[in-house]
């Protein structure tokens, strides 16, 4: 199963089973990222369980699909399923830092 999906300088990867052990909150509404540079956030809207292990985070859609909106890109539909999110980073010589949307 090697299902992506990106929207900015978010990746949103289809998982096999979330982790053991990661801690679980549930949530109707999530923002994934807050927009550093514009203020807009990555928002998804889905009867959603974030799950948190100390280095990744994860999400379960359940039930009906989810929606990821944002000001600034076209919103994606997820199917329910497991996935891990993934933050889009640039390398520069001094560091490796999270792009900024």
């Amino acid at each position: 199963m090697n299902h992506l999906y990106r929207q900015g300088d978010i990746l949103l990867r289809r998982v096999e089973r979330i982790p053991a052990g990661a801690k679980a909150t549930s949530h109707t509404r999530l923002v994934i990222a807050e927009g550093e540079a514009t203020g807009h956030h990555h928002l998804l809207t889905a009867d959603v369980e974030e799950h948190l292990t100390a280095d990744e985070r994860f999400l379960r859609i359940m039930g009906a699909n989810g929606l990821l909106t944002h000001e600034e890109h076209a919103t994606i539909t997820l199917p329910p399923g497991d996935y891990q999110v993934v933050r889009q980073v640039e390398y520069e010589p001094e560091s490796v830092r999270y792009v900024a949307d």
